[in-house]
C-alpha cells in the first residue's frame, strides 16, 4: 500500500510539473520549461506525457540539436538534466552521448527506471553506437552497483544491460567492451556468462584490467581458486612493489585467501605491499583484518581503530573495524544478561498472554545486580522479587570508598540513591541510546551529544531508565527484551559522562572520578556501562590507556575472587569487555579468557543438564544443541578493484562530467 501510494503521489508530482513546462513553452520561456521537466522525469521517468512535453520543448527550440543547450552539463548539473539531455541527445542522433548520460544517471541512481525507454530498445541501436564509448558507459554505469544487485535494482538496470549484450554480440572482439559487459552482467547474477566474457577479453587482451575481471567472475562464479591463478599469474607480470594498481589487486589476493579460510597465505602478499608503501590505504587495514582471522584478538580491530585515527582518508580501516565489530559484544552491541531474574521476565514475556498488568512474585536465592530489577519493573511494573540471602563477597559494598552511590539497600532491597533525571535530560538519552553501534568509536562519537547534560541526570538515568523509545525496535524490546534496553541506556549514559569537562586532564578530571566510582562500586550493570565508557575513552585517547588498564584491572582481580565463593552474573560479560581493551597486561587478559571459559563451560554443562531432562520427559530423544544467538555470517569475499568507477556525489553530478 504504502509504495504503491508513493508511486501515485510521484505520477501526480510529475503531471504537475509537465502542465507547468507546457504553459511555459507557450510562452516561449523555454530555459523554465526545461527546469520542470528536468523535475517531472525525477519524479516519473515513465510518464509519456512527459516524453511528449520533452518533443514539443525540442521542436520550440528548433530541434533537438539546439535543445541542448537547454539541458547543460557544466556547472552544477542535476540528475533530472542529465536524463532529459540524455532523451535530447538520442533524438538528434548523438547515440554515444544519449547512452553515456544514461549510464551517469544509473550510476547515481540505480533504483529508478532509467533505462526503460524505447529508444534503448531500438534493435538497430548496437550498430549505431562506438564499441569504446559502450564500454566506457558501461564502466560508469556498473562501478557503483553492488555485486550481486538485489532483485529491485536488477528490474532497473536489466534494459541497459540487454543493450549492452546486443552491442557485444555486435563487436564479439572488443576486449574493453568484453571486460566491462562481464562485470555488469555479473551483477546480474549471470555468473557462467560473465566468466565466458571475461575469459574471451582476457585471451583477446591479457593484462590488468581483464585479469581483474576474470578473477572477479570466476570468483563470483564460485570457483575461487581459478580466480587466485589469475590473479596471482597477473601479479607475477607486474609485481605490486612496482604498480599502484597491482598493490590493490594483491590486497584482493589475500583478502580472498583470508575468505577462504587461509589467511596465513594471505599475509605476504600484504607484506609485500607494505614493505614498498608503508602507508598504503588498504594494505595496511587489510593486514590486521587477515590478523584477526587468525586468532580473533580485538588488539587487531584496535589497530584499525589506531589506524584510522592516524590516516583519516583510509576509509577501508572505517570499513573493515564496522565489518568485524558488528554484532559482537561491546565491541558492536551491548553484551547479553545471565542473572535468574531476567531469564523468568523472557519466560513470562514469551507467553502471548503477558501483558503491562502481569505480575511476577517470584524469589531468587541470592543476591542480583540490581539494574536487573529495573528491566523486570520496565516491562512487568507490578512484579517483585525477594532475595534469600546475601552471599559472601557482598555484592552491594564497593570496591572502594566511592563518592557517587547511585544504590542503596534496606536490607537485600535495593532502590535508587539518586534523584530522577529532568524529564528533558531522560528524553535526550532515551532519543541517544542505541542498542548496536558501528565501531567502539562510533559509539563514543554519537554520545557527543549528551556532553551538555549534568552529571546528575546522567547518574540519574541509571537507576531511572526511560521507556524504550515509541517506534518497532522500541516496543518489541519492551515486550521481549527490556535488559538490552536499560543496559543501552546505562552505556550511553556513562559515555556521556566520559564527555563531562573533557578540557579536564584526564588524571585528575571528573569525567574519571564519577567512571572510577561506578566501574569500583556495587555490583551491577552500571559497573559494566562505567567499564564501557572507559574502554571508549581508551580507545579514542591513547594516553588513558595505562590508567585505564590499571582500574579495570582491579575490578577484574576482584570478579575472579568473588566467583570462588559464589555466582558473579557479570563475569561474563566484563571478561569480554576487558579482551575489548587489548592494552591490558598479557596476565590480565590471560585471567579474563580463563574467567570467560569457565562461564562457558558452566553455561555447556547447565545446557547439558536441562537437555537430559527434557528427553527424560519427553521419553525421545534429545533436541540438537541450539545456535549461538545471532551469529555472525561468513563474510564472502570482497571482489577485486575495478577501474574506472567513479563513486556517485549526493545531490549533484558535476563531478560524473569532470567540470566545476
Amino acid at each position: 500500500m504504502g509504495h504503491a501510494e508513493d508511486e501515485d503521489d510521484q505520477r501526480l508530482a510529475a503531471e504537475g510539473e509537465v502542465a507547468v513546462a507546457r504553459l511555459a513553452i507557450d510562452s516561449g520561456e523555454l530555459d523554465h520549461a526545461a527546469d520542470h521537466l528536468a523535475d517531472a522525469i525525477v519524479a516519473d521517468p515513465q510518464l509519456p506525457e512527459l516524453h511528449e512535453a520533452l518533443a514539443e520543448l525540442c521542436a520550440a527550440a528548433g530541434g533537438p540539436a539546439a535543445a541542448r543547450e537547454l539541458f547543460p552539463l557544466e556547472g552544477q548539473v542535476f540528475l533530472g538534466s542529465v536524463v532529459c539531455r540524455a532523451h535530447v541527445e538520442a533524438a538528434a542522433g548523438d547515440w554515444d552521448s544519449a547512452v553515456g548520460l544514461l549510464a551517469s544517471a544509473i550510476q547515481y541512481e540505480p533504483s529508478r527506471p532509467w533505462a526503460h525507454t524505447a529508444w534503448l530498445a531500438r534493435e538497430d541501436l548496437p550498430a549505431l553506437v562506438d564499441p569504446d564509448a559502450v564500454a566506457q558507459a558501461v564502466a560508469r554505469a556498473a562501478g557503483p552497483l553492488p555485486d550481486p544487485l538485489p532483485a529491485e535494482l536488477a528490474d532497473s538496470v536489466r534494459p541497459f544491460e540487454a543493450f549492452v549484450q546486443a552491442v557485444v554480440a555486435q563487436h564479439a572482439d572488443h576486449p574493453l567492451l568484453l571486460a566491462m559487459a562481464s562485470g555488469l552482467t555479473r551483477r546480474l547474477g549471470a555468473t557462467a556468462r560473465a566468466v565466458e566474457l571475461a575469459e574471451r577479453a582476457h585471451r583477446l587482451a591479457p593484462g590488468y584490467l581483464s585479469s581483474v575481471m576474470l578473477g572477479n567472475a570466476l570468483r563470483s562464479d564460485g570457483r575461487p581458486e581459478p580466480a587466485l591463478a589469475v590473479w596471482e599469474a597477473e601479479l607475477d607480470r607486474t609485481p605490486p612493489e612496482q604498480d599502484d594498481s597491482s598493490s590493490y589487486l594483491a590486497v584482493d589476493v589475500a583478502e580472498l585467501y583470508g575468505a577462504l579460510g587461509r589467511a596465513a597465505e594471505g599475509l605476504p602478499w600484504l607484506d609485500r605491499v607494505l614493505a614498498a608503501e608503508p602507508d598504503h590505504p588498504k594494505a595496511g587495514p587489510a593486514r590486521y583484518a587477515l590478523c584477526h582471522a587468525l586468532d580473533g584478538d580485538p588488539a587487531h580491530l584496535l589497530g584499525l581503530a589506531d589506524h584510522h585515527r592516524a590516516h583519516p582518508d583510509h576509509e577501508y580501516a572505517q570499513e573493515l573495524l564496522e565489518r568485524l565489530s558488528h554484532r559482537e559484544p561491546w565491541l558492536g552491541m551491548v553484551a547479553g544478561t545471565t542473572e535468574a531474574t531476567v531469564n523468568v521476565l523472557r519466560q513470562v514475556l514469551a507467553d502471548e498472554d503477558t501483558g503491562r498488568d502481569s505480575e511476577i512474585d517470584c524469589t531468587v536465592s541470592a543476591l542480583e545486580p540490581p539494574s536487573s530489577l529495573l528491566a523486570l519493573h520496565l516491562a512487568l511494573p507490578r512484579s517483585t522479587v525477594a532475595y534469600q540471602q546475601v552471599p559472601e563477597p557482598d555484592p552491594r559494598l564497593p570496591l572502594t570508598e566511592p563518592t557517587t552511590r547511585i544504590w542503596a539497600w534496606d536490607g537485600t532491597e535495593p532502590r535508587p540513591a539518586v534523584a530522577a533525571p529532568a524529564p528533558e535530560s531522560a528524553e535526550l538519552v532515551r532519543a541517544t541510546a542505541e542498542i548496536v553501534w558501528p565501531t567502539v568509536p562510533a559509539a563514543y562519537d554519537h554520545a557527543v551529544r549528551l556532553v551538555g547534560l549534568a552529571p546528575a541526570d546522567l547518574l540519574g538515568v541509571l537507576v531511572h531508565p526511560p521507556m524504550p523509545r515509541e517506534d518497532d525496535l522500541g516496543r518489541a524490546l519492551l515486550a521481549r527484551q527490556p535488559e538490552v534496553w536499560v543496559r543501552a541506556v546505562q552505556a550511553f549514559a556513562c559515555l556521556g559522562l566520559a564527555h563531562h569537562r573533557t578540557d579536564q586532564p584526564w588524571p585528575d578530571s571528573e569525567r574519571r572520578r564519577l567512571l572510577r566510582d561506578l566501574l569500583l562500586g556495587p555490583e551491577d550493570w552500571a559497573v559494566e556501562a562505567a567499564g564501557f565508557a572507559l574502554l571508549a575513552i581508551g580507545w579514542t585517547d591513547p594516553d588513558t590507556r595505562p590508567d585505564i588498564a590499571e582500574l579495570l584491572r582491579q575490578r577484574l582481580l576482584h570478579i575472579a575472587e568473588a566467583q570462588r565463593s559464589r555466582v558473579v552474573t557479570i563475569q561474563r560479560s566484563f571478561a569480554g569487555l576487558v579482551l575489548a581493551a587489548p592494552w591490558l597486561e598479557p596476565d590480565d587478559l590471560a585471567l579474563a579468557r580463563e574467567l570467560l571459559r569457565r562461564t562457558e563451560r558452566k553455561t555447556d554443562r547447565k545446557t547439558a543438564r536441562e537437555t537430559e531432562r527434557t528427553t527424560e520427559r519427553e521419553g525421545g530423544a534429545a533436541a540438537p544443541p541450539q545456535a549461538p544467538a545471532e551469529p555472525e555470517p561468513v563474510r564472502e569475499p570482497e571482489p577485486a578493484r575495478e577501474p574506472e568507477q567513479p563513486k556517485p556525489r549526493p545531490g549533484l553530478l558535476r563531478r560524473l562530467f569532470g567540470k566545476g
